[in-house]
């Protein structure tokens, strides 16, 4: 197999309004534009926004790319590792995403939970709270889902 060098991984978000993507992320995770490019009539076709240290691409859906709102949802869930998970989902909140499952304390080592943005795409804001092997993840993870 031939060695491959990747120079840069992100995803890129298809939204229903990018210009309003843009705003909430900036809102709601601190989010800085670095790009933007339009088609002729103003619709987004590339933007890039930092959010700490990754690189998010957004762009208005179309005919070939459909956002997760056109399409029913999303099987794509985008985890964000944060200092204070209550404080970066309290704010993704204020800013109109809504809580599927509300930050709680996990047995596997991190406090969690999960949010939607008003653009159709989850995220799964985490902190840790324990640093854990491995094999201690796997074993509090067999634990919980025989517990229930």
């Amino acid at each position: 197999m031939t060695e491959r060098h990747i120079q840069q991984f992100y995803p890129r978000l298809v939204v229903s309004d990018g210009a309003a993507a843009i705003d909430f992320y900036q809102r709601a995770l601190g989010a800085t534009e670095r790009v933007r490019y339009t088609d002729p009539n103003g619709k987004i076709v590339h933007a890039e926004l930092a959010i700490g240290p990754a690189t998010v691409a957004v762009k208005d859906e179309d005919d070939g790319d459909r956002a997760p709102t056109s399409l029913g949802g999303t099987p794509v869930v985008i985890d964000l590792y944060v200092d204070d998970a209550d404080a970066v989902a309290a704010a993704m909140a204020d800013a109109g995403a809504t809580v599927r499952y509300p930050v709680s304390d996990h047995p596997y080592g991190e406090r969690a939970g999960r949010l939607t943005d008003p653009f159709g795409h989850d995220w799964m804001v985490a902190q840790r709270t324990e640093d854990l092997t491995p094999e201690e993840v796997q074993r509090r993870t067999e634990a919980m889902f025989t517990q229930q």
